[in-house]
């Protein structure tokens, strides 16, 4: 028992950094999902110069995640907190790519692990939706299908990732929300081609009238 004393300090003093690094943690997932919050808020109003900037700090700040904790404290670095606001930077960042028709980033390029990518990816298609929908309040249009189509393409993907939850850490469930987002989408951009359709067909209809009756007149 006289060494009890000294193995009691250097669990105290192991402990103490594991908290501080937990903290610092915490601050910088918070402040990593604000910062992705305000980007996909400035996609949506197509501040594409803000959206950079707030993806560039973002960014940093899954960089100092990874540099402070994947080789010193791996579990804080994997937890819950850490990657789920790591999946906003992935959401963030695939938003902005597909609404701005750009190349999708890979993971590699993004930093993250596999699993986190393609969680952030699925809620990417709520973020098109929403596109989607601001689009078609104006009537329809090309974009919208162009939008549609890449939501498709991605639960087209993440339903071959079929694997158990501790290799995905609850991709599935994701996906079967996407599929639900995606039959939304498709039934309210069919109902808007149609009304398109129909607003063509009587404007058409209303010209080739009014055509008929002037020509009557002469």
């Amino acid at each position: 028992m006289e060494n009890l004393n000294e193995i009691i300090e250097r669990v105290h003093v192991s402990f103490a950094a594991r908290t501080k690094a937990r903290d610092q943690a915490l601050i910088q997932a918070r402040q990593l999902t604000r910062f992705c919050a305000h980007a996909i808020r400035a996609i949506h109003r197509d501040e594409v110069e803000n959206a950079q900037a707030k993806i560039g700090e973002a960014r940093k700040l899954v960089k100092a995640l990874r540099d402070d904790l994947v080789d010193t404290e791996p579990t804080i670095y994997y937890a819950g907190y850490s990657q789920d606001a790591i999946k906003e930077y992935v959401e963030a960042c695939c938003t902005f790519a597909l609404v701005q028709d750009q190349t999708l980033p890979e993971p590699e390029e993004l930093g993250v692990e596999y699993s986190t990518y393609l969680k952030g990816l699925a809620e990417v298609v709520g973020e098109l939706r929403r596109r989607c929908m601001d689009l078609l309040r104006h009537g329809y249009s090309q974009e919208v299908e162009r939008l549609l189509g890449c939501m498709d393409e991605i639960y087209a993907v993440l339903v071959t990732v079929d694997y158990a939850d501790a290799i995905t850490f609850g991709l599935r469930r994701q996906t079967d929300m996407v599929r639900g987002i995606l039959e939304r989408t498709r039934g309210d951009l069919t109902i808007s081609l149609r009304e398109e359709q129909l607003k063509q067909s009587m404007e058409d209809f209303l010209e080739k009238f009014s055509n008929t009756d002037t020509g009557s007149e002469g």
